[in-house]
This record gives C-alpha cells, sequence and structure tokens, in this order.
C-alpha cells in the first residue's frame, strides 16, 4: 500500500510540473507543441453561424463578415437585407431564423471522421459575438436561448470525440458590437474594459466547460499581445487542459507562439513552428449563395493541394459551411470523401511523415492570352487554375496612340511590385511595402497603394506599354490608370487589348518521408517513368505504388533515379488524383 502510494504522488507531482507552464513567452516555447497535432496533417474547419441565413457576400467574399458589411453600409448587403426580410429587419432577428433543425452531429462527426480527418476545429463564436453554446456572458445572443434552442458547442464535442477525433475551438477575441468595446469603431486602445470584464471570463468559460484540444483564436490584428493578455491565456489553457493542448499564432502584435495559420495561402513552407493552412473547398468560409461552382476546388485539385502542403512540412484544416438549417451541401461533403478514399490508400505517406530535404521538384508553367484591360483583384484566386495564387509573374504588352499630343500620367493602384515601360523609358517602378502581416485576409482589399509617372508622347504615334507585375502572396491586386490635360482618369484600354504572359514554378513531384521510407507524391501520373533527382538508393530498394503490390524496376543515371512504371495497368491504379510511389531501403 505504501509503495502504491509513493507512486501515486510521484505521477501526481510529474503531471503538475509537466502543466506547470508560467505566462511569459520564453515559458511557453520551453513547452514542445504536442506530437498529435504535426501527425494529424488534416483537420475540419466549420464556420456555422446566424450568418448562415442570409449566406451572403460578393463571389469572392467571406459570408461570415455579413454583418460587417451591413455596418458599413455596403449597398448589395443593405439592399439584399431589405429586400429578402424587410426594412426594419436588423442582423441579430436572424437569430430567429436560425433554427438548425436538420443538425444531426453524429453525422457531421461520421463525415469528418471518413474525410481522413484527425481533428476539428468549430467556430464557437465569430466576430459577430454570437455563441453557439449557453454564454453566461452572451446570454441573449445564443444558440441556447435563440433560434436553435440547442448547445451546438457540446452535442458536437461529444459526437467527434465518440469517433476518436480531436476537438477545437474557434474563438473570435474581439467582437463587432459588444457595448463594452465596439471592434472597428471605437479607439483600438480603449479595449482593456472589453478584455478585462467579457472576453477573458468567456474564454475561460468556455474552456473550462469543454477543455478543448486546440484554440483557434482570430481578430487580434488591431491589438497587441499585451493588450489581449495572451500570454497569460495560453498559459492558463495549457495549464488547465494539458499536455495535449495547442494553440495558433492570432494573439496580437508581439505574440511569439502557437502554430502558423496561413490563410488560402502557399506561401509557407516549413517553419520552427507547426503550421496548417486554413481554406475552404471554395473561396468563402461561411456558406456563400453567390459562389460560382468554378470557385470550388475539384476532388483532384484538393487532394493534390493538400499533397502539397504537406510535403512542405504542414497541414490543412479544411472548411466547411454547412447551410442554416444544419446540413453540409451535398457538394462539399462528396469533396472530403473523395478527400477520406485517396488517404485510405495513401495515408502512409501522410499522417505521421516529416518533410525530405527538399519538399518538390519544380517545372515552369506559363500561360499567354489577351486582357482587354489592367484592372483585377484576384482574391485568394490567381488568373488561371494553371497559376499558383502566390508567387507569380505578369507580363503585359499593349499599344497606346494618344490623340493629343501632351504630357501623360500613367497611375497604378497595386498590392505588389510592378514596372510599366512606356516604349524603351521606365516611368514607373514600384515596391510598395505590405501591410501589417497580422492583418485580417478580409482586410486585405484595403491594402492598395498608388503611385504614378508622366511622359510625353505624341498624337497618332504609337507606344508599346509593358507592364511587369510579381506577386508575392495573400491576393494580387492592380489597376492601370491613364490620364492627360485632354482626358480624365480612366483605365487604360490599349489597341486590341493587353497581349499577357502568366509565369509560375509548380510541382510535379512532391516527397515525404517515415523512417527509412521516401515517398514519391506524382501530381501529373508518369505514363512510362518516374524521374526523381535524389541520392542514389541502396541497391536492394523496393519500390511500388501504393495501393498496388507490383514491384516497380528501376535504375539510377546521371544523378536521377528513374523508375519504370510501365507494368503498372488502368486497374493497378486505385486513385484518381496524386499517385504515390514508397521507395523503401
Amino acid at each position: 500500500m505504501k509503495k502504491i502510494l509513493t507512486l501515486l504522488i510521484c505521477f501526481l507531482a510529474l503531471s503538475c510540473f509537466a502543466q506547470n507552464v508560467e505566462p511569459t513567452w520564453e515559458s511557453l516555447n520551453q513547452r514542445a507543441y504536442p506530437q498529435w497535432f504535426s501527425d494529424a496533417k488534416l483537420g475540419i474547419f466549420i464556420h456555422w453561424g446566424v450568418y448562415s441565413v442570409p449566406a451572403y457576400a460578393s463571389n469572392e467574399g467571406y459570408a461570415e463578415w455579413y454583418y460587417s458589411g451591413l455596418m458599413n453600409g455596403d449597398t448589395t448587403r443593405v439592399n439584399f437585407q431589405k429586400r429578402n426580410y424587410g426594412e426594419d429587419f436588423t442582423y441579430r432577428d436572424f437569430d430567429k431564423l436560425f433554427k438548425a433543425e436538420l443538425f444531426e452531429p453524429t453525422q457531421w462527426a461520421d463525415l469528418f471522421k471518413k474525410s481522413g480527418a484527425k481533428y476539428v476545429l468549430l467556430v464557437t463564436k465569430h466576430h459577430d459575438g454570437y455563441c453557439l453554446w449557453d454564454s453566461e456572458y452572451s446570454p441573449e445572443w445564443n444558440s441556447v436561448v435563440g433560434g436553435p434552442k440547442r448547445d451546438i458547442v457540446g452535442e458536437l464535442t461529444n459526437a467527434v470525440r465518440a469517433e476518436g477525433l480531436k476537438m477545437g475551438f474557434y474563438y473570435s477575441l474581439p467582437e463587432w458590437t459588444n457595448p463594452l468595446h465596439r471592434w472597428y469603431i471605437d479607439p483600438d486602445d480603449s479595449i482593456t474594459n472589453y478584455v478585462d470584464n467579457h472576453m477573458i471570463p468567456q474564454f475561460k468559460e468556455l474552456v473550462t466547460k469543454y477543455r478543448p484540444s486546440i484554440i483557434f483564436a482570430d481578430g487580434e490584428w488591431r491589438n497587441s499581445a499585451e493588450q489581449w493578455h495572451s500570454a497569460e491565456l495560453i498559459a492558463w489553457y495549457y495549464n488547465t487542459v494539458g499536455e495535449e493542448a495547442i494553440v495558433n499564432d492570432r494573439w496580437g502584435h508581439g505574440a511569439q507562439h502557437g502554430f502558423r495559420t496561413p490563410e488560402y495561402s502557399a506561401g509557407i513552407t516549413q517553419t520552427d513552428r507547426p503550421w496548417a493552412e486554413c481554406r475552404g473547398i471554395g473561396r468563402s468560409f461561411a456558406l456563400n449563395r453567390n459562389e460560382p461552382l468554378s470557385n470550388y476546388l475539384t476532388s483532384k485539385e484538393l487532394i493534390c493541394h493538400f499533397a502539397k502542403t504537406v510535403a512542405a512540412g504542414g497541414g490543412m484544416t479544411l472548411n466547411v459551411g454547412p447551410a442554416s438549417d444544419g446540413i453540409i451541401p451535398m457538394l462539399q461533403q462528396e469533396r472530403l470523401l473523395d478527400l477520406g478514399k485517396w488517404l485510405e490508400i495513401n495515408g502512409e505517406a501522410i499522417y505521421g511523415t516529416r518533410p525530405y530535404h527538399k519538399f518538390y521538384e519544380m517545372k515552369e508553367v506559363s500561360i499567354t492570352r489577351t486582357d482587354s484591360v489592367i484592372d483585377f483583384n484576384w482574391h485568394r484566386n490567381s488568373p488561371d487554375k494553371a497559376i499558383s495564387y502566390d508567387n507569380f509573374s505578369a507580363t503585359w504588352n499593349g499599344i497606346f496612340i494618344p490623340e493629343k499630343t501632351a504630357t501623360y500620367t500613367f497611375e497604378v493602384e497595386v498590392d505588389d511590385n510592378v514596372k510599366v515601360t512606356v516604349d524603351d523609358e521606365v516611368i514607373i517602378d514600384y515596391n510598395p511595402a505590405k501591410a501589417n502581416e497580422q492583418q485580417s485576409d478580409a482586410d486585405m482589399a484595403k491594402n492598395w497603394s498608388s503611385t504614378s509617372g508622366k511622359i510625353k508622347l505624341k498624337d497618332g504615334e504609337p507606344y508599346n506599354i509593358k507592364v511587369e507585375y510579381q506577386e508575392k502572396n495573400i491576393d494580387a491586386m492592380m489597376r492601370l490608370f491613364v490620364s492627360s490635360k485632354y482626358m480624365t482618369k480612366s483605365i487604360l484600354k490599349p489597341m486590341n487589348g493587353f497581349r499577357a504572359e502568366y509565369k509560375c514554378e509548380q510541382p510535379y513531384v512532391c516527397y515525404t518521408t517515415k523512417g527509412d521510407d521516401l515517398y514519391a507524391i506524382a501530381i501529373e501520373f508518369p505514363q512510362d517513368e518516374l524521374v526523381l533527382e535524389i541520392p542514389q538508393p541502396k541497391e536492394n530498394t523496393v519500390v511500388r505504388m501504393l495501393g498496388c503490390e507490383k514491384i516497380l524496376p528501376w535504375r539510377y543515371e546521371d544523378g536521377k533515379m528513374i523508375i519504370d512504371t510501365t507494368p503498372l495497368k488502368y486497374n493497378d491504379l486505385k486513385s484518381d488524383a496524386a499517385w504515390i510511389f514508397v521507395i523503401r531501403n
């Protein structure tokens, strides 16, 4: 008995020691990130709330920011609401229409399990302040007293954990209309009362009641980590939940902890912290009635994008946007199930893997086309599906013939590097500084910068206008204007449009590793052979494609491993995308 008591005391002491995190960045960073998160690779994000009733944004906008549009007087949203819900209808009235009558948490959890996800992130409260649990600090604006009359957080948490998945919570630090501090309206530095008397106690209420494995904070970008008391909150959360707990990196300026969360961006590779891209299957997180089918990734595109993300040392938190009644749209369900089927075959090359010393084999991709003008805003998008969202270049050439001899002003509004040349004379060479890196992606449309250049042109003379643009990350935005004393400022329209050429580099093979095994993920199926620029394998190395037991011949020539894929027949292909070859030493 004495021995058992001694062991129990030691166990309790070790447990307390393991959870003894101090509220400093140094102490937080001494605590290891839980390995389960780096091994998981795939999680499911859920944006669902009263904003799911209107389900309204521009065709590439964020529907969960609907209330912000109303507050700012956006005429399209204001008119939409008046037309469909009446002149006196307010945003808070959507609570009565948000009934979640078809919400079946066990069905959701089953779908997420079949997708291959290892964790789920539910938006418990977005920037509108509406809570999906019965919060003491939001007694009249939550799903238990409101339309659904249900504890959505509790029901889904139980269902997800019953499937063996980790449960995490998204939590918005600020709120647009909280009387203690109205985000974007009241001065940023007047947030103390809100933080101390609303945000912190509500956050602790949520964590204490449900003990989530992940906290995904958001809305931090207008304040410092010190103002949010971020180090104190994170330390308290870790000490409350234990070693499996992990937080993201959105805790205010000066925050130095948390897994990275690039949003709709391939512009990140392996870092000193775990990372997971967060994105939707389309371009909105919440359901958007205006989003065209072309905005949604196909199953093949989704699988390939996921493979590229994992190869770079990261993961993906893939969003679904249910309808207000609780049904996840069939297209979104199909994409999740297709991804899950692919992972059933290829999961050994994904889960628990580590990046290879090089992530990809790359190739240059280019397209040419005619653009009538230079006037674009590719929000979480690119000019063509063949071109990457990030890190692409564009060159336009067009002929401009002035009607009058005069000094002409060429002006660009742009978010990234641009050079404008008229014949051989450079009149604009502009490298605008990026806006604050912690700014919301939903705010990125405000990041336009403008500059101009002048040049004297003769009437009737043809001038070649050359525009060179280098996109770096997040979004791509530019407009090109022209004006003179004889013409008002307008978008430049060259004769016969611009000849446009877009270029980027795209992976055609991705690598992951596990133990002594190397996995080569072919984005395009190699019809005859797969050529890999890797060190020479051992003589007894065995190569096969996952899902097929055939051993494939290989040879090594001129610094390249060449795998013969001709033995593979159509019936051997168990996947429709991203075929994986294991090189087993």
